[in-house]
C-alpha cells in the first residue's frame, strides 16, 4: 500500500479565489491542492483530498483515515475554534496531523487566536498562504520518518 496524506479543507474553503482575496489571495483551492500534491509526490506520498461545508462530513472523512492514511493535513477553517468534535475525531484516528491557516489568524480578531486543534497537532503553519499545504505535507513527511 502507497503511503497517504488526507488533506481536509473545511468551510469556505471552495471559495478560495472570490472570497476576501485581499485577505486570502487569488489562488483557488484548486491551486492549494495542486501544491500539496506536488510536495507529497517528491516526498513520496499519495494525497487525497476532500473539503466540506459541512462539520459531520469532515469528521466523516477524518475517521475514514484511518483505514488507509498515514497522516492529515487539515485546514477546518472557522471549525478551527469551535469544533470539539473534529479535535475528537483527529485524536481518535490516532494519526499525526498538520494545522494549516492561510492567513495568521493571531494577526485577526481575538476569536480566531483560539484553536481546538493546535495543542494536539503536530505542526501549526499560519500566515504562509496556500504555500502552507506545502510545508504541511513536508513535515508530516519527517514527522512519519523519526
Amino acid at each position: 500500500m502507497n503511503r497517504r496524506i488526507l488533506v481536509v479543507n473545511g468551510p469556505n474553503l471552495n471559495l478560495l479565489g472570490t472570497r476576501a482575496p485581499e485577505m486570502y489571495g487569488s489562488e483557488t483551492l484548486a491551486d492549494a491542492e495542486r501544491i500539496a500534491a506536488e510536495a507529497a509526490r517528491e516526498v513520496g506520498f499519495d494525497v487525497r483530498f476532500v473539503q466540506s461545508n459541512s462539520e459531520g462530513a469532515l469528521v466523516d472523512a477524518i475517521h475514514e483515515a484511518r483505514h488507509d492514511c498515514d497522516a492529515v493535513v487539515i485546514n477546518a477553517g472557522a471549525y478551527t475554534h469551535t469544533s470539539v468534535a473534529i479535535r475528537d475525531a483527529l485524536e481518535a484516528v490516532s494519526l499525526p496531523f498538520a494545522e494549516v491557516h492561510i492567513t495568521n489568524v493571531y494577526a485577526r480578531e481575538p476569536f480566531r487566536h483560539h484553536s481546538y486543534l493546535s495543542d494536539v497537532a503536530s505542526c501549526v503553519i499560519a500566515g504562509a498562504g496556500i504555500r502552507g499545504y506545502d510545508f504541511a505535507v513536508r513535515r508530516l513527511a519527517e514527522v512519519l520518518a523519526a
